[in-house]
């Protein structure tokens, strides 16, 4: 069925409004995660650039191949995972490094059966653990901000709060809208130093052992159990059948293309790719893929003013952007928590995961997403040790083979089929 003949307004208003209220929640995350890293504003504004242009395109030549609602954006807990961080030694070219590192993995996770199964294995309640310690120390930031600028951090917690009570899809946009302008009424802005467009910037990349294990494997473990996982089980809950490995391997392709010019991570979206595959795109599930075709294009036209959303956000001070970027995670902490204490068993060992990841700890140049998930799991195994085994993991992912997947719920799949199975956390 050709897009002409498949795309409908309905489909073409989900598109375009998974795509304003994903990029205009995230963005400021992805910014301050890629200068906790070491990028200028030059630098960061390429990232969100090549991020935007593209996951964008991957997810309309995914889409538009497989006949799936499939949504490709940004990593946001990975970003989240980098604003904890300091900058490496060597700079944002070893940081730019450890993303092509972290994107090869995703792509062997997605060709290599035994690689993503070892993914899958992370038991669940730590996966969700590690995740929270990951956003919490982000989500802290509104409130913080509130004390150091209480004349524009509360108005912006209050927006959200107010705005949550009629629609929590539009709480954040609505707090990004509230923090623009206050940002333009308190602070010194000269017009004409505000670009609207910079050239992309190539980052050559230099590799070590240090950023590989302390940047490149923590961003790759957030990235799939925080999202793509996620982001096929959105998939498979409206009845589809993705082709997980292929999908998992395409996100990963893409990534490693959009790395040297300043791309942390990209990987399949979970609660946008839910907007794009739900009813409000079309009643019938076939004729919803254009959604996600329409959701990438757009992200690729968001992406021409990334040079201007840097330049403005960078004049405000950083606690404030963090601020926004804190509430625009806390629905995803909520969800992390609560699947790191769900099982009362496993609860110690899911608290001992989250705060070491959360205290920022460095040993041997290694950051505290290793060390939790090491103590944790070193706990884990100690109670479950006499049981028959451990717990369910974070997800089963199994099928990678080549086809192209599926087409829509009701339509039998090739042999590129994947399935997936499990408990995943994650957020946009």
């Amino acid at each position: 069925m050709q897009l002409k003949n498949s795309l409908s307004l309905s489909a073409f208003m989900a598109g375009i409004l998974a795509t304003f209220v994903g990029f205009s929640s995230s963005f400021a995350i992805v910014v301050q995660g890629l200068q906790g890293v070491g990028a200028s504003v030059a630098e960061a504004a390429s990232g969100l650039l090549a991020l935007s242009l593209a996951m964008g395109l991957c997810g309309v030549l995914l889409s538009w191949r497989t006949r799936l609602p499939v949504t490709v954006v940004w990593s946001t807990p990975g970003a989240a995972f980098l604003a904890t961080l300091a900058p490496p030694a060597g700079g944002f070219a070893v940081a730019v490094g450890a993303f092509m590192v972290s994107a090869a993995l995703v792509v062997a996770a997605g060709l290599w059966r035994p690689l993503g199964r070892a993914v899958s294995a992370i038991p669940a309640p730590l996966a969700s653990a590690m995740l929270a310690g990951v956003l919490l120390p982000l989500c802290l930031a509104p409130f913080q901000a509130a004390v150091q600028f209480p004349a524009l951090g509360l108005p912006i917690i209050l927006t959200w709060a107010v705005a949550a009570r009629f629609s929590r899809l539009w709480a954040v946009p609505a707090a990004v809208a509230v923090a623009a302008v206050l940002i333009g009424l308190h602070v010194e802005f000269d017009g004409g130093g505000l670009r609207w467009w910079t050239p992309p910037v190539w980052v050559t990349p230099q590799f070590n052992i240090a950023a590989a294990v302390g940047i490149a494997l923590p961003l790759f473990i957030v990235t799939m159990a925080g999202q793509n996982i996620t982001g096929i089980a959105a998939l498979r809950s409206f009845g589809y059948r993705p082709p997980a490995g292929p999908l998992f391997a395409w996100s990963g392709a893409f990534s490693f293309l959009a790395a040297p010019f300043g791309g942390h991570a990209g990987n399949l979206a979970a609660i946008t790719m839910a907007m794009c595959a739900g009813a409000d795109a079309h009643p019938d599930p076939a004729r919803r893929w254009p959604a996600s075709v329409v959701a990438g294009a757009s992200l690729m036209v968001c992406g021409l003013v990334a040079s201007a959303a840097v330049t403005f956000i960078s004049l405000a001070p950083p606690i404030l952007i963090a601020s926004v970027a804190g509430l625009a995670l806390l629905g995803a902490l909520a969800t992390a928590l609560a699947g790191a204490l769900e099982a009362a068993r496993d609860r110690e060992s899911a608290l001992i995961t989250l705060l070491v990841t959360a205290s920022g700890v460095t040993l041997f140049g290694v950051g505290g997403v290793f060390w939790g998930l090491l103590a944790g799991g070193a706990l884990y195994w100690w109670e479950h040790r006499r049981d028959g085994g451990p717990g369910d993991g974070a997800g089963d992912v199994r099928g990678d083979g080549g086809g192209d997947g599926a087409g829509a719920a009701n339509t039998s799949d090739s042999a590129g089929d994947g399935e997936v199975t499990g408990n995943a956390t994650g957020d946009k």
